[in-house]
């Protein structure tokens, strides 16, 4: 019920109005308001009235102008990054370890066999390419399947102005265009098909690695990978001895992963089944102590050029990309690395666009099998496997693969090596994998100082390598040397961590102090003076309102009265026009109607009970029907 009140007051309120016009208004608001300017405007005379009034604008124009700055440097959500250096015990990292070759040659050898015939071929003719210096004719003929699919050309520039474009395996030359590279590598959608995308390269050894990587991945790519897995270098070949601290430990420790890159790859310290270790002090005594024997002489000829272990520091439950954020060690030496910490702290949205754990990523991550964390680098090659898988109809081989899609390979998948060239060298669609992944919000960095030394040295190498073999295989013999030995050294330079953070440099309390701070200085304001200003917009508007309505009700008596011009009869004229009526049916004979006198007081009139007064329907046309 007091509801209802309330409306009703607020209404007959609104009905009312202010109770004065736009004029008395901007006075009153003039000498109230505690803003500097409008109470001289009104007060002063005729000159300094325009002067003030010409302050009062321009200083108000300056004021806006400032907030709309001050707003727009808010909303643009800048950071402002700060280090803080701190001392604590930490955890040590994930040490991820490779061989470089994949695989022992030994072991696929029977699987690249052709693959090696045609290369060695191809590498005699390119350093004899005169006809007739080629290999013996009593050998077996080369399956040029493979070669026809993915041709190599070589590239004449004697005569820079007419290079000579030469197929390895065609003795007829062709004349040549604007070509310079020493090698080309041609890719075609299928056989026969000039829908073909060409690769330079300014050596020739640069081209038939490629090429023979590219080769390499169709044939093992359809290898099970359990005997992927075999066929690689195992932990217990590989590891020789190892020490944590003053704890021993063995490949046991260590977790193997299958990398396509580096074949079985080995973790210490991952995290995932046991809590991860920490470091009691800093320094090369209190870190991990790793010696590894990668066999080089076992190593796949034409796959790797390199030699040497592959090994990445990582945190826990994250996987290793080794091919971009990987370091070599060389045989042969000690290599020692001292560890730096950095802790990154982003802010998440809308002052960047991190992800916290790559829930909100639009990019099905394929390293979740590993039950890994996010990480941008899982989420740009998933990326660009998915659209491998929707372009090509098959999956790359160096990426992990979903459930129901198959590895591309040549003879499946003919044309696939066209589409993987073509899909790499998109920029489109390049950007929208970069466009869709986002950075991590918090990461951790290991910053590394890497020192190397011959290890052994020339007098304990003899002992050194005999305890080495004997522990190895138990033989007498020295079955290892320089070329398959490397030590590794990995430690805490020292416990002091460095942390990079984020924070905003623009917050609302700096929003709110600079927009009072403009507004106070260019006109003496403060809050109040604003809902002062609110006040007279509020009473402005409700002057506006009752002004409409009036004039709607004006404009409506307007339209009423063009249809009917003549004035509605009033109350006391229809009165007298009944009574009137009543005495000229009294009697036939009677005087007339201007004659008649008067009845005498006290006296009812005649036919009393058919004098009515109509209430307002007196006003309708048919009321002034009946009195006329």
């Amino acid at each position: 019920m007091n509801l209802k009140k309330y409306f009703i007051r607020a209404l007959h309120r609104l009905q009312k109005g202010p109770g004065y016009t736009y004029k008395e208004l901007l006075v009153w608001y003039c000498d109230n308001t505690n803003t500097h300017g409008p109470k001289r405007i009104i007060k002063e005379g005729p000159k300094k009235k325009f002067i003030w009034f010409f302050l009062t604008l321009l200083f108000a124009s300056l004021v806006f102008w400032q907030w709309g700055i001050l707003i727009n440097t808010y909303l643009s959500y800048n950071v402002t990054s700060s280090l803080s250096i701190g001392f604590k015990t930490m955890k040590f990292p994930a040490v991820t370890v490779c061989n470089a070759n994949p695989f022992k040659y030994s072991e696929v050898k029977h699987l690249l066999k052709e693959l090696d015939r045609l290369i060695e071929a191809a590498l005699e003719r390119i350093l004899q390419p005169t006809p007739g210096n080629g290999s013996d004719s009593s050998s077996p003929p080369l399956d040029l399947g493979l070669w026809h699919q993915i041709p190599l050309v070589l590239i004449d520039e004697h005569d820079k102005d007419n290079p000579v474009i030469l197929d390895i395996f065609e003795s007829n030359p062709a004349a040549g265009g604007n070509e310079t590279a020493a090698g080309k590598e041609v890719q075609c959608s299928h056989q026969g098909s000039g829908n073909c995308t060409y690769r330079n390269f300014t050596s020739a050894a640069q081209a038939v690695t490629e090429w023979y990587i590219l080769q390499s991945t169709s044939i093992l790519s359809r290898v099970p990978l359990q005997e992927r897995i075999r066929m690689g270098y195992q932990a217990e070949d590989m590891i020789l001895a190892c020490l944590y601290g003053a704890e021993p430990c063995n490949y046991k420790n260590f977790t193997q992963i299958y990398h396509p890159d580096h074949g079985n790859c080995y973790i210490f310290n991952w995290g995932m089944d046991e809590e991860a270790l920490n470091s009691s002090n800093p320094g090369a005594e209190f870190g991990l102590k790793l010696i590894l024997d990668i066999s080089q002489q076992d190593y796949i000829p034409y796959l790797s050029s390199a030699a040497g272990a592959r090994l990445m520091l990582h945190q826990q439950k994250s996987f290793p990309f080794l091919k971009d954020q990987g370091i070599y060690a060389m045989a042969g030496t000690e290599t020692s690395i001292g560890v730096l910490v950095d802790e990154l702290e982003r802010m998440g949205y809308p002052y960047s666009d991190c992800t916290m754990n790559g829930s909100d990523v639009p990019v099905k991550n394929l390293y979740s099998q590993y039950n890994t964390s996010y990480s941008i680098q899982a989420c740009l090659r998933s990326c660009f496997q998915n659209h491998m898988m929707e372009i090509c109809g098959c999956g790359h081989y160096m990426f992990p693969l979903p459930e129901g899609v198959n590895y591309c390979n040549n003879e499946d998948n003919p044309g696939w090596a066209y589409c993987y060239s073509s899909l790499r060298s998109s920029i489109r669609h390049r950007q929208i994998c970069i466009d869709s992944c986002k950075e991590t919000c918090n990461d951790t960095q290991y910053k590394m100082t890497i020192s190397m030394a011959d290890w052994p040295s020339e007098a304990s190498e003899d002992w050194i390598f005999h305890i080495l073999s004997y522990e190895r295989d138990m033989s007498t013999n020295v079955t290892l040397d320089r070329n398959g030995i490397i030590k590794l050294n990995i430690y805490f330079q020292e416990y002091n961590y460095r942390t990079i953070s984020e924070s905003a440099a623009t917050t609302i309390v700096w929003l709110l102090s600079s927009l009072g701070g403009q507004f106070g200085f260019w006109m003496g304001g403060s809050v109040l003076c604003l809902i002062e200003f609110g006040e007279i917009i509020i009473d402005s508007l409700w002057i506006t309102v009752i002004n409409v309505i009036g004039w709607c009700k004006g404009l409506k008596q307007k339209r009423a009265q063009a249809r009917y011009p003549d004035a509605p009869p009033t109350v006391s004229e229809l009165v007298e026009a009944h009574t009137n009526l009543g005495f000229q049916h009294e009697d036939a004979g009677a005087l007339p109607r201007d004659e008649a006198l008067p009845p005498e007081p006290g006296t009812p009139p005649p036919n009393y009970d058919s004098l009515r007064v109509q209430p307002l329907d007196v006003l309708g046309p048919d009321s002034d029907a009946e009195s006329e």
